[in-house]
C-alpha cells in the first residue's frame, strides 16, 4: 500500500513537473482584431484565431503547437511587461488597417518598449506580414527595425489563381530550419530586408528574403513575409500532385521555435 501510495505521489510530481516545464505560445488578437456579422447578425470575431476550424484560422497550427508541448493562449489586449510574463512564444499576425478594422490598434511606442524588452529577457517574438495591399506596414516596421528588419512596400510569389500555384513555390531543400519539408507555398507576400545582425533564413526564387531571424539579448525575433500557415494552406487547397509541403513545415518551424524558446 505505501509502495503503491509513493508511485502515484511521484506520478503526480512527474506531471507537475512537465505541465511546469510546458512552453507557453499566445497569439495577438489586439493589433489583429477582424470582426463580422454572423448569420444571426452579432459581432463576431474571425480570421487568424486558435479556436476556429475553417480556412482562415490557425487550428491546424495551434494543434502542431499542441503536439510539441506548447500550451495555447491569446492576448486580447495591449502587450505589456507583465501581460507578456509566462509567454515563451509571442505571435503579432498581420495589423490591421481601417480596411479589415475602422479603429485599429496601431503599434505604438509603449507597445514596442514591452515588447523589445520581454524579447531582451529571452521570449521568441514571431512577426508574421502579408503583401502590402493587405497589411499596416508602417506601424509593424517599427517594431521589426528594432531588430535590424524591415518589411518592403512590394509583392512578391504573386499568384494569379488557382492555375498558376507553382508561382507561390519555395524551395527548402537543405534549408536548416525545414528539416522535413522540401517545397512550401508562399503566395502574395512582401519581401523583407535585414541589417546589422538580423539575417536572412530563407529565400524565395527571386533571391529576395521571406524569413529572417535576429538575436535580441537574450531572445530571438522572427519575420516572415506572409501569415502563410493559416488552416487553408496547412495543406487544406494545395494541389497534392504538386508536392507542397505546407503541414511538414508548420511541424518545422514549429519544433525551431520551441527549440529557441527553451530555457
Amino acid at each position: 500500500m505505501k509502495m503503491l501510495f509513493r508511485v502515484c505521489i511521484l506520478s503526480v510530481l512527474i506531471c507537475s513537473s512537465i505541465l511546469a516545464s510546458a512552453q507557453t505560445v499566445t497569439l495577438d488578437y489586439f493589433f489583429n482584431r477582424e470582426t463580422r456579422k454572423n448569420k444571426a447578425g452579432e459581432v463576431e470575431r474571425f480570421h487568424y484565431l486558435w479556436g476556429k476550424s475553417d480556412y482562415g484560422n490557425f487550428f491546424i497550427l495551434g494543434n502542431i503547437f499542441k503536439k510539441q508541448g506548447f500550451k495555447l493562449d491569446s492576448l486580447e489586449t495591449a502587450p505589456t511587461t507583465a501581460k507578456l510574463k509566462g509567454t515563451d512564444v509571442y505571435l503579432i499576425v498581420d495589423p490591421d488597417r481601417p480596411k479589415e478594422n475602422p479603429k485599429p490598434n496601431y503599434i505604438k511606442a509603449d507597445h514596442i518598449a514591452a515588447i523589445s524588452a520581454w524579447v531582451k529577457q529571452g521570449g521568441v517574438l514571431v512577426m508574421f506580414a502579408n503583401d502590402s495591399a493587405n497589411v499596416e506596414l508602417p506601424h509593424f516596421n517599427k517594431l521589426a527595425n528594432i531588430f535590424g528588419m524591415h518589411f518592403k512596400n512590394e509583392m512578391q510569389n504573386h499568384v494569379i489563381d488557382d492555375k498558376h500555384f507553382d508561382d507561390g513555390a519555395i524551395s527548402t531543400k537543405n534549408n536548416p530550419v525545414f528539416k522535413t519539408a522540401q517545397k512550401i507555398f508562399m503566395k502574395d507576400v512582401c519581401s523583407i530586408e535585414t541589417k546589422a545582425g538580423a539575417k536572412p533564413v530563407l529565400k524565395n526564387a527571386a533571391n529576395a528574403t521571406v524569413i529572417a531571424s535576429a538575436k535580441y539579448g537574450k531572445g530571438t525575433v522572427i519575420a516572415i513575409a506572409d501569415p502563410w500557415l493559416y488552416d487553408e494552406y496547412v495543406n487544406g487547397r494545395l494541389p497534392k500532385e504538386m508536392g507542397f509541403e505546407n503541414d511538414k513545415a508548420a511541424a518545422d518551424v514549429v519544433a525551431w521555435l520551441k527549440k529557441l524558446s527553451k530555457k
